[in-house]
């Protein structure tokens, strides 16, 4: 069932988006070339993971490792801060999250949202109980929420583990999909207002 908040939440998405752009198109046309001058490959990554209602789709990123060579296996899907495999533009742009902006192309083609549960890449999100699982799919998934905030950090942290994706499935995505399912019960126009706004403080608090 369509929930009515949806089209008031759609709608903020696209205006915001497309006020945004204008601003962000030069910026990521740097970046872009950026990236590609810092290490062999395209700008662009992209990865399968689990939208609304389970559909699958291609996220966007700025790449920030290296381009593996063809026919090698894609690596650990969990990532930290001193993962070999991250360039020298990669690093900067993951501290400053700047690698998430060609998720506003994802937001335009209706794939996510500007706030939500982040989208997991299938393996992880068959770890979730089914019923969590199902009720954090009715939405779309968001380029950032609380759990992002919380977790802004998330890659020092796991460089800290031993056992990096253990820490991550067994201590990380616990806390994630409480918040999740807390988004998904309680979300409303201007909570994601409230979530951008102090998603954008706590960027600008971390620095590069």
């Amino acid at each position: 069932m369509v929930s009515p908040r949806d089209p008031a939440k759609r709608g903020m998405d696209l205006l915001l988006t497309l006020a945004a752009l204008p601003l962000a198109l030069p910026l990521m046309a740097g970046i872009a070339l950026w990236v590609r001058l810092d290490s062999p490959g395209p700008a662009l990554f992209r990865q399968q993971r689990v939208g609304r209602a389970g559909r699958l789709f291609r996220i966007h990123k700025f790449r920030t490792m290296h381009a593996r060579p063809q026919g090698a296996s894609e690596g650990p899907q969990i990532t930290s801060a001193h993962d070999v495999r991250i360039t020298r533009a990669g690093r900067w742009l993951r501290r400053a999250k700047l690698d998430e902006l060609p998720q506003l192309i994802d937001v335009l083609k209706g794939d996510m949202s500007l706030v939500g549960p982040r989208p997991e890449v299938p393996r992880y999100m068959a770890l979730y109980p089914p019923e969590a699982r199902a009720r954090i799919l009715s939405v779309r998934p968001g380029i950032t929420d609380r759990a992002a905030i919380e977790f802004r950090d998330e890659e020092r942290l796991l460089a800290a583990a031993a056992d990096p994706e253990r820490v991550y499935t067994e201590q990380v995505m616990p806390v994630k999909q409480r918040y999740y399912l807390d988004y998904v019960e309680r979300h409303s126009v201007a909570g994601d207002l409230c979530i951008l706004l102090d998603t954008l403080r706590a960027v600008a608090g971390s620095g590069p």
